[in-house]
């Protein structure tokens, strides 16, 4: 399983991409990464570490946003590629 990490910035609470930071981690293995794993390594790539996200998760998609008062505009998008 691929893993793609995407961060941009926001407008209007919606992707702007005026910025971007994309990785990629290949060839995880399935069984022994966890989505949540998987959001703590993109909230510390988002450098919002320790604070408070909603997480919308599609399945394949997966997407980060900071919640409250003082929240940066980012937001971060995980896509799970599977072989």
């Amino acid at each position: 399983m691929n893993v793609h990490y995407e961060v941009t910035d926001t407008f209007g609470g919606e992707a702007n991409y005026a910025w971007v930071r994309r990785n990629t981690e290949e060839d995880l293995d399935e069984q022994h990464t966890s989505k949540r794993a998987i959001v703590r390594r993109l909230k510390k790539m988002m450098g919002i570490t320790g604070e408070r996200c909603v997480v919308d998760d599609y399945g394949d998609q997966m997407t980060v946003r900071p919640v409250g008062r003082d929240a940066p505009c980012v937001i971060g998008f995980v896509t799970f590629e599977w072989r």
